[in-house]
């Protein structure tokens, strides 16, 4: 997974930095781990990363799989990794994001209020660079980034979607721009890369996704083909097609798609 966090990190240019700092933070869902790095100052604005895991899984199963929390210290960002609402029926933890996903029992919990207070929360406690703070989801939290980011563009400066979508409903631009990364199997059969329906509510497929947000951002509506990536160690060779919208944009938003030829829901990132 060593080539895709660099690509990452490199993608929103985090300064390096030298054992992080254990902490925590609870707001009403269990203790969370809240990693800062160890040359953390008060006097220095420090980005923020969240990690929002899939449905079913949760912050720490997330980090085991891609690993920010130990970028934390040599990238020297503050970073957490929370849990969703546990479902009524199997206590399977979910982000209630769009209609297509997931809140499949109808909690109607407003965890866009959350993601905020988390925020908020580690704000109050740190210099938080405003201008950089991040989401990273991975299905479910990759629907619940986009609708973070929608919802609060004043405040989300760039997402990750690794396997997720945005909405499908027709909605005005955001206020703010937004650098968005989609990442997408082509070969994913739980949220397809063509964009499909979740009990009867659809969502959007991955280019449908990006080029929403290219328009939102104000960006030339024909992506640019850029170098073929290695992402996915299981498949041999350079597999990986990226499409980059960022000419004409506004100030502050870029749109972004990395297709994974052949890559499934749950990819082994290289």
């Amino acid at each position: 997974m060593t080539k895709f966090k660099i690509l990452f990190t490199c993608c929103f240019c985090f300064f390096v930095v030298n054992t992080s700092i254990a902490q925590s933070l609870d707001l009403g869902r269990g203790e969370l781990p809240l990693t800062i790095p160890s040359t953390y100052s008060e006097n220095t604005a420090t980005p923020l990363i969240i990690l929002l895991h899939g449905f079913g899984s949760s912050g720490a199963r997330q980090d085991a799989y891609m690993g920010f929390s130990r970028l934390a210290e040599r990238y020297g960002f503050i970073f957490i990794a929370p849990d969703g609402t546990p479902s009524s029926a199997n206590q399977s933890r979910f982000w209630n994001a769009t209609p297509a996903c997931c809140d499949f029992s109808n909690t109607n919990v407003d965890d866009v209020s959350y993601v905020l207070n988390i925020i908020n929360e580690i704000k109050s406690d740190y210099n938080v660079d405003s201008n950089r703070v991040y989401l990273i989801g991975h299905s479910n939290g990759g629907f619940m980034s986009y609708q973070a980011a929608y919802e609060h563009s004043d405040i989300i400066a760039a997402l990750v979607s690794l396997a997720g979508a945005s909405h499908i409903d027709e909605r005005d631009a955001p206020d703010n721009p937004v650098h968005v990364l989609q990442i997408h199997g082509s070969a994913d059969s739980t949220i397809s890369y063509e964009g499909g329906q979740n009990l009867n509510n659809p969502y959007p497929g991955a280019l449908e996704s990006v080029s929403q947000w290219a328009s939102y951002n104000g960006c030339v509506s024909e992506g640019a083909e850029r170098e073929i990536r290695d992402l996915d160690s299981g498949i041999p060779g350079h597999e990986s097609a990226v499409l980059l919208f960022a000419q004409s944009c506004r100030a502050g938003g870029s749109s972004e798609l990395w297709t994974i030829d052949g890559g499934s829901h749950i990819p082994a990132l290289s």
